[in-house]
C-alpha cells in the first residue's frame, strides 16, 4: 500500500485511488492538486459481470468498491480526511466486457474484435466525500474504429501501448489514428471523464479552478 505525495506540489485537495498516469494527468490538466493512494487490489477484484448486471452497473460497482477500499485505507492510516476519487473503465462490444489484455496474444484478439466496430467505453467515477457520502457518475461513449489489418494490429502491440488499458488501446496515443470519430467524452475514453468528474468534485465541496 503506497501513499505518493509530490513534495514540490501545492497541498493536495483530494486523493486519487488509481495508479493510472492518464487519470493523474487529467486531474493536473484542470489544476487539481492531488495525492495518489495505491491500495493493492484484493483477490477477485476483476470478477466478471454478475448475472443480469448491465455494463454500466458493472463498471459503477467496480469504481465504488475501489473508492470505499481507498477510504477505509485512508482512515486506517490516519491520513488527512480529503475527498477521494476512484474510477474504472471498460470497453463493451456487443454486450461483452473487454478488459485489459493479459498478454500480446490477448491484445491481438481484442483488437481484431474491435477492428471495424462501433463499441462503447464506459467509465464510472466514484467520489468519497465528507462523512460517509458517496457520489457516483458514469460516462458512456460510442467509439467508431476503422478496419485494422493484422499487420497494423501486430505493430501496435509491439509498441507496448495496448497493455494496461481496457480494450487494449489508448485513444490519446497511436490508437488515435484508428478512431474515425466518437460520440461522448474523449476524456472518458482516456479513463476520467472531466465533465462528470468536475460535477462530482464540486458536489464534494472542491472548487474547480
Amino acid at each position: 500500500m503506497t501513499h505518493i505525495a509530490d513534495t514540490d506540489a501545492p497541498p493536495a485537495r483530494l486523493y486519487l485511488a488509481s495508479a493510472s498516469p492518464r487519470r493523474r494527468e487529467l486531474l493536473t490538466q484542470i489544476g487539481l492538486a492531488h495525492e495518489v493512494l495505491l491500495v493493492p487490489a484484493p483477490p477477485g477484484e476483476d470478477e466478471p459481470q454478475h448475472d443480469g448486471e448491465s455494463a454500466s452497473d458493472y463498471v459503477r460497482r467496480t469504481a465504488r468498491d475501489k473508492a470505499l477500499r481507498g477510504r477505509d485505507w485512508m482512515r486506517a492510516q490516519s491520513l488527512a480526511e480529503l475527498p477521494l476519487l476512484a474510477a474504472d473503465t471498460t470497453v463493451i462490444l456487443d454486450g461483452a466486457v473487454l478488459g485489459k489484455p493479459a498478454d500480446r496474444e490477448d491484445a491481438m484478439r481484442i483488437l481484431r474484435a474491435l477492428s471495424g466496430s462501433v463499441h462503447e467505453v464506459h467509465t464510472a467515477v466514484a467520489v468519497c466525500a465528507a462523512g460517509e457520502q458517496l457520489l457516483e457518475a458514469v460516462s458512456i461513449t460510442q467509439v467508431h474504429m476503422r478496419e485494422l489489418s493484422d499487420d497494423e494490429i501486430g505493430r501496435y502491440c509491439d509498441s507496448g501501448e495496448p497493455f494496461g488499458k481496457a480494450g487494449a488501446y489508448g485513444i490519446q496515443g497511436l490508437a488515435g489514428t484508428f478512431i474515425s470519430h466518437i460520440s461522448g467524452s474523449y476524456t472518458g475514453v482516456m479513463g476520467l471523464p472531466l465533465f462528470e468528474t468536475s460535477n462530482l468534485l464540486r458536489s464534494a465541496g472542491i472548487r474547480i479552478p
